[in-house]
């Protein structure tokens, strides 16, 4: 299943106001992580969040140029999602880092 260009460019360009919401939600601070990480955040997760929503096919017609309530539920989903993966990954290694 290939995605579109289409859906490409969706994903980057709702990914900008994703991330600055999911940063705003995790830190409960109005600027979130700052604007640079914010982006990066937002595009990883709007990427992520299509993904996964394209895959289990959530939400169809996702692949349509536009920017609507949806993409942005997509993007933040995906946004929460890789903020809790680095979560735990950096929770993993200070546990086994404490181990050694």
């Amino acid at each position: 299943m290939p995605f579109t260009f289409a859906e490409l460019l969706t994903w980057l360009i709702i990914g900008l106001l994703g991330g600055t919401v999911a940063g705003m939600f995790v830190k409960r601070q109005r600027k979130g992580f700052g604007v640079i990480v914010n982006l990066a955040l937002g595009v990883s997760g709007a990427i992520i969040g299509g993904a996964v929503f394209h895959i289990f096919e959530i939400l169809p017609g996702l692949e349509a140029i536009s920017v609507s309530l949806r993409d942005l539920l997509s993007a933040v989903f995906g946004s929460l999602l890789l903020l809790a993966v680095v979560w735990l990954w950096q929770r993993y290694n200070r546990s086994a880092n404490a181990g050694s």
